[in-house]
């Protein structure tokens, strides 16, 4: 069974450079395949791995809503849907990429978004890892058929209102339908020791700190010149702090 690592953080705290930079971890380090999911709506996992994505989840399930008797012949609705994920999903030789795209429009979704959701931990079955970027809600997470987190990190930057943020997830997690494992904070962009009041804060949320991922200027770098994040160098400080959260929370079988 596939191990789920998924992320979840508002917006601009550097969650999708984060989860970008584990699946690199765990394609160097022996732990593929990994299926890369990109569960939030503003999609940019694909653009921080530099690839093109052409065809999201949601757009399947638009397209289908729109014409629900547009199957071919010789198919039903389950392997017609099937079929289009499989073409949807973005194959590498450590990773595979699959897009979930924006949330549903007006109209009852439950039995489209029930075939989806099947399909999706089924498929998932077929790897080591799966790593899920979220949104700050982590509808997608709720929606898990399996509902098995078996690493949820809470990402913020050194910002107090990044870690506030954390906090609401984390109080959140009390109302869904999910079996969380592990649980820990990433903090992005930060210094060597948290302020006295970052750490109060962290305090009364009583979560560890699994890691602080250092301010790192080849990750605008890369940015700029559109590289994919997963050729940064061994060496740089984001790459090498990543490697030692992963080490203590994901290590390798001895």
């Amino acid at each position: 069974m596939s191990k789920v690592i998924a992320f979840a953080g508002k917006g601009g705290v550097g969650k999708t450079t984060v989860a970008t930079l584990v699946v690199r971890y765990l394609g160097a380090n022996g732990k593929a395949p990994v299926l890369a999911v990109d569960a939030d709506p503003n999609s940019n996992l694909g653009e921080t791995m530099g690839l093109d994505v052409t065809t999201t989840i949601g757009e399947i399930r638009e397209t289908y809503m729109k014409d629900p008797q547009g199957i071919p012949s010789g198919m039903d609705k389950v392997n017609y849907l099937e079929t289009l994920i499989e073409q949807a999903l973005i194959e590498k030789p450590k990773f595979d990429l699959l897009v979930m795209g924006r949330q549903e429009g007006q109209g009852c979704y439950c039995m489209v978004n029930n075939i989806l959701n099947r399909f999706t931990d089924k498929l998932a079955n077929h790897y080591k890892y799966t790593v899920v970027d979220n949104e700050a809600g982590m509808e997608h997470l709720s929606r898990r058929t399996s509902g098995q987190v078996d690493l949820l990190f809470l990402v913020t930057d050194y910002s107090l209102r990044g870690l506030r943020a954390v906090r609401r997830i984390n109080q959140m997690l009390a109302g869904l339908k999910l079996d969380v494992k592990k649980l820990a904070i990433v903090v992005t962009r930060g210094p060597e020791k948290l302020s006295d009041a970052f750490m109060a804060e962290v305090a009364e949320i009583g979560l560890p700190i699994a890691g602080i991922i250092p301010h790192d200027p080849a990750l605008l770098e890369f940015d700029m010149n559109r590289r994919s994040l997963l050729e940064l160098p061994e060496n740089a400080p984001s790459v090498l702090a990543i490697d030692k959260l992963m080490a203590e929370y994901c290590p390798s079988p001895q």
